[in-house]
């Protein structure tokens, strides 16, 4: 039986084709929704740029009807404005203010009790990334739910980059002496390239190894870097060791790393970074971005040049390097990346339009990027360069963005199984013990 889902406009703003995504179902999106999206369409960010992108698919799709009316979709739905039914009066007892919430809200209970009336009458549902909306409309007795068709895959299929098997002894010693094992023999499914496989005795014995699928997916290999410290950084657990393979090859031109906070993401990226530009000569310059996204109420403007507006953003950069370097006064840090004039720190706010070639670029607390904004960076990397995005999925301070949905999560889904980038899910933490507990217990 079609459905009349109704749209809010977070859905839009997240995803402007997702008038799209509702097969042979109607799909209506009221009025108050155009007024919402015609007062972001000035923004200068993403959302701006999303209202924006709406409205020219809603003024595209009047070539085809009258949205009042409704106009075919190819899926073989209908889409419609909805101009009437903004009557308060199934709702002026329970939710008696009249907010935007509560216009799309009234706009469902209309069309849920003109639906009633009918001799084949049509299951209404809301859509909305709001969670307090889909609470209302279940007060009301309308079916809610969220807007799934952005998530790249579901919670329990993430890529985690790496996989544990339970081999035959006699497997761990092939290994050992051959240093490859053939895929097929681990009776896993499909591995995909620069997979990490922890191989363990299926009898319980402490005897282990642990490989990494090359580049055509068949053969699991030994580690190609052994290094026991890089920059003064020893890898603390197999984890890190996973994750300073991945930054340390050549071949790997996009390496994904996610993880809580505290499990050494930005500070093995920086390691890495600083061996191969400052030490190995393999890049010009290192590149180190993060988006300008606050945690919890902002500050507003601050003063001062660009350096001295970006360094509150950038301070956790600038503690990792003055790890690094291992300074003790304050300002040293300044001084010694002004000597040495290979290390940039930047907001991504300036990246687009750029082209980077020869460089090692680290993105930053990536989880806070959405798809297009991700694409955008990756489009600007030139030949020559290396690009690691990392971040924690569990920390995101986007409004439209969740752990499935966000542009980190997208990176990892969509280029796993090619042969230039590689990924690790870190999730011990070595910060601190209590680091790790608060990352565990809140």
């Amino acid at each position: 039986m079609r459905k009349i889902y109704v749209i809010d406009t977070n859905v839009l703003l997240q995803d402007p084709r997702a008038m799209f995504q509702f097969e042979e179902n109607e799909v209506v999106i009221p009025a108050v929704v155009l007024e919402e999206i015609d007062s972001k369409k000035r923004y200068m960010d993403e959302i701006g740029r999303n209202a924006r992108h709406v409205s020219k698919i809603l003024d595209g799709l009047r070539n085809e009807g009258m949205l009042h009316e409704g106009v075919p979709l190819v899926s073989g739905g209908v889409i419609r404005v909805e101009l009437n039914h903004r009557s308060f009066q199934y709702l002026k007892d329970t939710f008696m203010e009249v907010t935007n919430d509560n216009r799309i809200l009234a706009v469902a209970m209309n069309l849920q009790v003109e639906q009633e009336t009918l001799e084949r009458p049509k299951k209404v549902c809301i859509v909305s990334k709001d969670a307090l909306v889909r609470v209302k409309a279940d007060a009301l007795g309308i079916k809610a739910e969220d807007f799934l068709s952005d998530r790249v895959t579901e919670y329990d299929n993430v890529y985690k980059g790496k996989i544990y098997a339970n081999v035959p002894a006699q497997l761990l010693d092939l290994f050992y002496e051959k240093q490859s094992l053939p895929v097929s023999v681990l009776e896993k499914e499909r591995l995909a390239p620069h997979q990490f496989v922890v191989l363990k005795d299926a009898l319980g014995t402490p005897a282990s190894a642990v490989g990494k699928v090359d580049e055509t997916g068949k053969m699991v290999k030994p580690f190609a870097i052994e290094m026991d410290q890089v920059w003064g950084i020893r890898p603390r657990n197999v984890e890190q060791k996973m994750a300073l393979e991945l930054l340390l090859r050549d071949e790997i031109q996009l390496v994904t790393l996610t993880g809580k906070a505290g499990t050494g993401k930005t500070l093995l990226s920086l390691a890495a970074g600083l061996l191969q530009t400052e030490d190995m000569g393999n890049y010009n310059k290192l590149l180190v971005a993060r988006p300008v996204v606050p945690m919890g109420k902002d500050i507003g403007f601050l003063p001062g040049e660009k350096e001295e507006k970006l360094r509150p953003w950038m301070q956790p950069v600038f503690d990792n390097l003055e790890f690094l370097f291992n300074t003790k006064k304050p300002g040293e840090i300044d001084q010694i990346l002004a000597g040495m004039g290979s290390i940039q720190v930047e907001a991504l706010t300036y990246i687009r339009g750029r082209s980077i070639p020869d460089q090692f670029i680290i993105i930053d607390e990536a989880q806070n990027l959405t798809k297009h904004e991700v694409k955008t960076i990756l489009t600007r990397v030139g030949e020559g360069s290396k690009i690691v995005f990392m971040g924690d999925p569990a920390q995101i301070d986007h409004p439209y963005l969740d752990e499935l949905n966000n542009g980190l999560a997208y990176v990892v889904e969509m280029f796993k199984n090619e042969s230039i980038s590689g990924h690790v899910t870190l999730e011990k933490g070595e910060r601190s013990g209590l680091a790790q507990l608060a990352a565990d217990l809140l």
